[in-house]
């Protein structure tokens, strides 16, 4: 007979273990939240400290940063929002029009689709009855309320940055804060190189839409631009997002039109993913596509499609991570000579994380730990090589360290 015994100690640590896992699961959507917050944060601390250095108050810094994020986002909802409902309603009145002339091209290849006789059943009372609506006014509000809880949440990360960081330096060894404060470096690079990347390839991918929409005459080119800006956020499948509803725009008007504005499209999602992309973000994430593809994979399963937005930085600053424990170890992934691993930092446009070397600060990185806790770890070095004399000094004539 096996005969199973624990000690009173194991049942503890197992009870403790059942009860932090269930509240880690309770509290995922907070810990989500947080997450979102704090890398958000990172990318946006340069411009805060870059602006603190100018002599700007830091609550002035972040409110100027909150207001221009409000303003932007209402601005882009107010153009988006009204051309989609007018175009889903032209959509929705032409669709078997749309499906005939598509049925019509792929029947001089031999293709037989009967896609207007579809388009026919489609049952749009359905898609848009009273449960649907509730239920998407539910997601939207849900939305918005997240939204809104990240960018206070944000701000005010941004706002204590500097408290925070003294909190932190509590608990970090001495010999370890120069570890630490460079592992920070590198993270708040990686993140903030990615975010700042996303932000301009974003911007490129809507004005070319704009351009080419407007050039071939498809009416609300700039709400699709918009739309195109925010799908490219999205790693992977974004590409497939932002070119689906200009076409099926210009399908309203001629099937021949929605292929020039699909073939528009198509040459440019090539020319951002093999030209574009990698000179844009530079050697900051420098994760091998198979590892991309994991990670937005992995993201988009466990966590839907904000794991999919998340998975890239969190990837990233995992990578940074891992890098730190090698380098413990003699090993790195980091760039072999001192001059690459200087490119790789200078490699990003807009990027102030490393700003000109100031008085007291070495490195001249503003956003280091020890920067933002006020420089501290200069005089935590003399105070500490201070004690550690004075306690040397006591014990060679045989004095406690606590005796006057």
């Amino acid at each position: 007979m096996i005969r199973i015994e624990a000690s009173y100690r194991a049942i503890l640590l197992v009870g403790l273990a059942l009860i932090s896992l269930w509240m880690l699961t309770e509290l995922w959507p907070v810990i989500l939240l947080v997450l979102t917050s704090v890398i958000i944060m990172i990318g946006l601390l340069p411009y805060v400290e870059a602006m603190v250095a100018r002599r700007v108050p830091r609550s002035a810094a972040v409110l100027v940063l909150v207001v221009a994020f409000i303003v932007l986002t209402v601005s882009l909802f107010s153009l988006v929002v009204p051309a989609m409902i007018d175009e889903f309603q032209n959509i929705r009145e032409n669709l078997p029009d749309s499906g005939r002339e598509i049925d019509d091209l792929l029947g001089g290849f031999g293709i037989n689709t009967n896609l207007q006789e579809r388009a026919r059943e489609v049952n749009w009372n359905e898609i848009i009855s009273g449960r649907a609506a509730v239920d998407y006014g539910q997601r939207l509000l849900s939305a918005t309320i997240s939204v809104l809880t990240v960018v206070v949440m944000t701000a005010y990360l941004l706002l204590e940055m500097p408290n925070l960081a003294r909190f932190l330096y509590q608990f970090i060894p001495a010999d370890k804060e120069e570890d630490y404060d460079r592992l920070f470096d590198d993270v708040s690079r990686v993140v903030g190189g990615y975010l700042r990347g996303q932000f301009i390839t974003s911007l490129t991918i809507g004005l070319y839409t704009f351009v080419v929409l407007r050039i071939i005459g498809v009416p609300n080119p700039l709400a699709f631009a918009v739309v195109a800006g925010f799908a490219d956020i999205i790693p992977i499948i974004g590409a497939f997002i932002a070119i689906i509803p200009p076409v099926a725009a210009a399908l309203q008007e001629s099937s021949t039109q929605a292929l020039i504005v699909l073939a528009f499209l198509m040459a440019y999602q090539q020319f951002e993913d093999r030209f574009f992309v990698p000179r844009v973000y530079g050697r900051t994430l420098n994760l091998p596509p198979v590892i991309v593809l994991i990670a937005v994979l992995a993201g988009g399963e466990l966590l839907g499609i904000t794991g999919v937005l998340l998975a890239l930085p969190l990837t990233a600053a995992g990578r940074v991570w891992l890098d730190y424990i090698l380098r413990q170890r003699g090993v790195s992934l980091s760039p072999a000579s001192p001059e690459a691993e200087v490119a790789a930092r200078s490699d990003q446009p807009f990027a102030p994380d490393t700003p000109e070397p100031q008085a007291g600060d070495g490195e001249g990185r503003a956003t280091s730990l020890t920067a933002l806790a006020g420089r501290r770890l200069p005089r935590l070095r003399r105070n500490r090589g201070a004690s550690t004399g004075e306690a040397a000094g006591r014990a060679g004539q045989g004095q406690p360290e606590g005796s006057p």
